[in-house]
């Protein structure tokens, strides 16, 4: 399998990415999860060499480029840049891969542009993360005092690769071989040694979140062919009662369960694929 490296302007700056398969086929953007990069899809992208695949590193991850002084990571202000990408592409209709943070994108994406994306597959997430309105000042309050007292202490050097990929696969339960893809991509160089290349930003919490009702009513406005594929079992921050209430809100929706864990589409890239041929 061939990966090129891809790049395009944005409004918000260089985004960075990957690109794989048949230049001819079905055009996909792929859009991986918080503190994740394009390296997420590479398992695969060499399961649909059929595909004309394009995975991008969102603002603030990977290659790309942060955003600038002063401004916040809000799941919205991704669509624009995705937009970006597809018009520097030439796509005027194009299909969308998210997994997780990126799936949450994905599917608002869909939602707001119907015009331009004609399928979606959601991967461990389908919608965004909802707040309820009792904890709409309190998460307020935190994201803002967050975001005034963060440090610009200077980032951790690790001395090599070891730390940085144990700390992954503890964290999100990866194989060394998925954790040390995203860590390559996901790190910097420096003076002795390497630095996460993350905007630090991305883990202050979010100022605002829509409501649970808001999400479902986004996901009601999706007018595409839709696929959803859940883990099983459930992730605790999106139970399976939840997750099974907004894939119902789906239109043209069809709901897969694999058992597995949270990064299924890098651990069992064969699976995933299987239940993607016949949609593309």
């Amino acid at each position: 399998m061939s990966l090129r490296a891809f790049a395009c302007p944005s409004r918000v700056g260089t985004l960075a990415g990957l690109r794989s398969g048949d230049p001819h086929g079905p055009k996909v953007l792929a859009v991986h999860g918080w503190l994740d990069n394009a390296a997420s899809f590479v398992p695969l992208s060499a399961q649909l060499p059929q595909l004309d695949l394009v995975m991008l590193d969102l603002p603030g991850h990977g290659h790309s480029a942060s955003l600038p002084a002063g401004a916040e990571y809000l799941l919205t202000g991704a669509l624009h840049p995705l937009l970006d990408a597809a018009d520097a592409l030439g796509w005027e209709r194009f299909a969308v891969i998210g997994h997780s943070m990126g799936a949450a994108i994905a599917s608002t994406l869909a939602a707001a542009a119907p015009q331009r994306v004609d399928k979606l597959v959601a991967i461990e997430m389908l919608g965004g993360l909802a707040e309820t309105v009792e904890g709409t000042v309190q998460r307020l309050r935190d994201s803002v005092a967050a975001t005034r007292r963060a440090s610009a202490s200077p980032l951790r050097v690790f001395p090599d690769l070891a730390a940085p990929v144990r700390a992954r696969m503890l964290a999100n339960q990866l194989s060394e071989p998925a954790a040390r893809l995203l860590v390559e991509r996901g790190v910097e160089a420096v003076e002795g040694g390497y630095v996460w290349r993350s905007d630090r930003r991305l883990t202050l919490p979010t100022a605002v979140r829509l409501s649970e009702a808001q999400v479902q009513a986004l996901l009601a406005g999706i007018e595409c062919p839709t696929r959803v594929i859940y883990a099983d079992p459930a992730q605790a921050y999106f139970p399976e009662t939840l997750r099974n209430e907004r894939a119902a809100r789906l239109r043209h929706g069809r709901v897969h369960l694999l058992p597995g864990t949270h990064h299924l589409h890098m651990e069992q890239p064969d699976a995933v694929a299987a239940l993607l041929r016949d949609f593309f």
